[in-house]
């Protein structure tokens, strides 16, 4: 995808994080935006900021765990702009703990949020891009997918992020393949972001009353939620300057987008590991001492 002057982005999760900042970029494009969270007020605030920028805005309430929102959402999007060019699947949540102490409702949230989502999103915006695609011979499109490097790696103790994040890269890798062999003029990217200071720590303000835990937290979660607020918070690269490398992916038809490249000689040991069949290496090998952290708060130290 060339050219967004005027053409539609669709952004879940629009309020807030990376959401408001592909927000911001396509306002500075010339795009229409459709804006989409759980969070009223601050879409309320998106949308006035983005209109005094001169950007059309559609801004709606949409959870994107319920199929019936999503699928509102892109009848929405046509209704106002008689188009979908640019699809975000961006809304995400984050939870810890050791995996077996995860609850039934943390397993309905974070799944539902971070890969249903995503599922949702696909489903229905994907036939609605094609159809537009069949309407307009220069038609151009891109979908992309908000995962995590947690979707490429396995750190303990947020196992229940792991495995959303993961399916989000296994689906994202299937619908570029699924595109390229019916040749559509749509391409797709998973963006996979390391510690970004963004909101997605504090994601818990947005948690639905039916998936709240009355039971008290255990200590693996605390601890989790300790340490994803302190990485998330002392994150240097911005959520702005990840937009801005998740736009020109876009340009140049890249499909693997991250923030911290660095971080991949993590990835390479994991995929060396599967491929010599070794046992899953030590996450932490290069830095004991976050283990030791970690294994000591885990003990009560």
């Amino acid at each position: 995808m060339k050219e967004f002057k005027d053409k539609v982005a669709v952004i879940t999760g629009g309020a807030s994080g990376f959401g408001r900042e592909f927000a911001n970029i396509g306002a500075r494009l010339g795009m229409k935006l459709v804006l989409a969270d759980v969070q009223q007020d601050a879409l309320d605030k998106a949308r006035r900021e983005l209109e005094e920028q001169g950007a059309q805005v559609l801004a709606q309430i949409c959870d994107v765990r319920k199929a019936e929102a999503v699928q509102a959402l892109a009848e929405a999007a046509m209704q106002r702009f008689g188009a979908v060019h640019l699809v975000f699947n961006n809304a995400g949540v984050g939870a810890g703990g050791l995996v077996w102490e995860n609850s039934l409702a943390d397993w309905e949230w974070v799944l539902g949020v971070n890969l249903w989502g995503v599922i949702h999103g696909v489903r229905a915006f994907t036939p609605l891009m094609l159809e537009c695609a069949r309407r307009d011979p220069s038609y151009e499109g891109h979908i992309v997918n908000t995962a995590s490097m947690a979707g490429l790696l396995n750190a303990p103790n947020m196992g229940i992020y792991n495995v959303s994040k993961h399916a989000v890269v296994s689906l994202s890798e299937t619908l570029y393949h699924d595109l390229n062999l019916i040749g559509a003029p749509i391409g797709a990217s998973v963006l996979c972001p390391y510690f970004v200071p963004t909101g997605i720590s504090q994601s818990h303000r947005n948690r639905p009353d039916e998936l709240k835990d009355d039971g008290k937290a255990t200590v693996s979660q605390m601890v989790a939620q300790a340490v994803s607020d302190k990485a998330v918070s002392s994150g240097k690269v911005t959520a702005a300057e990840v937009s801005q490398r998740t736009f020109d992916a876009i340009r140049d038809g890249g499909f693997y987008i991250y923030s911290h490249p660095q971080a991949l000689g993590n990835v390479q040991t994991r995929m060396e590991d599967i491929v010599n069949q070794r046992n899953p290496s030590d996450p932490f090998e290069a830095a004991p001492h976050i283990r030791e952290l970690l294994q000591s708060k885990l003990k009560g130290g």
